[in-house]
């Protein structure tokens, strides 16, 4: 018998990550590493507990190895619970049929058994792929004091951004009459964060319907929102103000990174009221040669710096030998820069050998595009990488 839950969040966790490029050949996008000591994932995860949701599916597909194994029982989240906790949702085959999640209401249509399980009033549905600290129980208060059917959240964006998002018009109470997919001549600023919350009932009523229909894309955006507003359901926005970042590309996902480091005042990682929860091995402190340079720089345990570190964000394991110097960049997990090697504006990937005297990317105020160097390579001494290139194994000579 399972207790009943208030609010279930379901999680899509799935996505391929191809503006990523080779980060993310071996693993879901939400598995990337981030800040150090973190994974992308970890912010909803951590912002579900924070929000006293205990019940979270967490739907995944594109390499989920990786991230099944991260995972785990949710422990180090406060999610290993016997009622309620975290459980990974691969797609799977039924009795009738087996198919891969074919779009996000898809998805949360094949798992619907999972969130009926628990008997919820409302379904809360979260990207994994987003960078932000957000109250969820802010926004589900004001769905029951909408009376909402749906309550999407929304932050305000630059005019001259808007065609790149989803737009929500409302009126003045914030209630939706209009949702534009990426509209040439933008009426508002309210961009769709793609964080919904519905009366569960209702949604099992809409994804049901949607799956009979041999036209839909199977997505939220595309499909249900379209299909709620024109049955004139009370849709209303839920304005978010805080630090949000959508790090799909290369150059967001670095940009994330430097917020890090200042500057952006309005993100802060060490926030003891709102903790961001990680599983991390064990590892020693890091270590600082005695000529070791460090300036505005995030270094996390088992570092050993003997060169030079100058605005950059370094995750666990990664040594920095004497002479090196790594600048402006973002270098994941047991990646061993050599001696004499110059790396800047760069994104190294884990458990990469740099050889001595390489040469990675070029000054951030040169290089128009960021430098990416794979995951597990062996790059020889002297290897030069030229600005904005995606190095992989193929580029090795």
């Amino acid at each position: 018998m399972y207790k009943k839950k208030e609010c279930v969040a379901m999680l899509l966790a799935g996505g391929q990550g191809s503006r990523l490029y080779n980060l993310t050949e071996t693993m879901a996008k939400p598995a990337v590493e981030f800040g150090g000591k973190y994974r992308i994932i970890d912010f909803p995860m951590s912002n579900c507990v924070n929000s006293g949701i205990d019940t979270v599916g967490v739907l995944t597909q594109y390499q989920p190895l990786m991230l099944n194994e991260y995972i785990g029982n949710g422990q180090p989240w406060d999610l290993d619970r016997n009622t309620g906790g975290v459980m990974v949702l691969p797609p799977y085959q039924g009795k009738k049929s087996s198919d891969w999640y074919r779009g996000t209401a898809n998805a949360i249509y094949q798992n619907l058994a999972f969130i009926e399980r628990y008997d919820p009033d409302y379904v809360l549905i979260l990207s994994g792929d987003h960078i932000y600290k957000m109250d969820y129980s802010e926004m589900l208060d004001a769905h029951k004091k909408n009376n909402a059917d749906a309550t999407i959240a929304v932050l305000e964006v630059p005019i001259e951004e808007a065609s790149r998002f989803g737009i929500m018009n409302t009126d003045e109470e914030g209630r939706i009459y209009e949702f534009e997919e990426k509209p040439k001549k933008p009426k508002s600023t309210k961009a769709s964060m793609g964080i919904y919350i519905f009366n569960r009932e209702l949604l099992a009523e809409y994804l049901r319907a949607d799956e009979q229909n041999p036209k839909s894309s199977n997505d939220f955006g595309k499909d249900i929102i379209p299909a709620m507003l024109a049955d004139g359901k009370r849709m209303y926005t839920f304005p978010f103000r805080g630090y949000w970042k959508d790090v799909g590309t290369l150059t967001s996902l670095w940009e994330a990174n430097m917020d890090l480091l200042g500057e952006d005042p309005n993100f802060v990682i060490h926030d003891r009221d709102w903790r961001i929860m990680s599983r991390n091995n064990a590892e020693p402190p890091h270590f600082v040669g005695g000529e070791a340079k460090i300036s505005n720089s995030i270094v996390t345990e088992g570092c050993k710096i003997y060169g030079e570190v100058v605005n950059s964000v370094l995750s666990n394991g990664v040594v920095v030998e004497q002479g090196a110097v790594v600048k402006d960049s973002v270098i994941l997990s047991g990646t061993h820069i050599g001696k004499g090697v110059y790396v800047n504006y760069s994104i190294i990937g884990s458990d990469t050998d740099v050889g001595k005297g390489s040469v990675i990317g070029r000054p951030r105020d040169v290089a128009e595009d960021i430098t990416l160097v794979g995951v597990g390579l062996t790059l020889p001494s002297g290897t030069v990488v030229p600005a904005g290139a995606k190095f992989g194994a193929s580029d090795i000579k």
